[in-house]
């Protein structure tokens, strides 16, 4: 399986755009990586996008971002036996 993760465009990695360098702050720890930005065309430092294996396949809203955040922690509270309900998916409830 393969899961797109929200990734901040921090750098470019070559001259035309079409790599850049992302990041995310995943349990306490920075994970960098180059990824291909041709799908989706060059972005400016400071977008978010949605990176699987590599490939930006999206640009992703705050709004958005906050709700795959959300799902992502969901599944680690569940993985770690510590999952509760009223703490993740708020928006469905409201």
């Amino acid at each position: 399986m393969c899961l797109s993760l929200p990734m901040q465009v921090v750098a470019h990695a070559d001259d035309n755009g079409h790599f850049a360098i992302v990041e995310r702050h995943e349990h306490g720890t920075l994970r960098r990586e180059r990824a291909n930005m041709m799908l989706i065309g060059p972005q400016a430092v400071g977008t978010w996008v949605l990176v699987a294996l590599g490939l930006a396949r999206e640009v992703v809203a705050d709004s958005e971002r906050a709700l795959i955040e959300d799902a992502l922690a969901a599944l680690a509270a569940e993985i770690a036996g510590a999952y509760d309900p009223a703490l993740h998916f708020t928006d469905l409830t409201s």
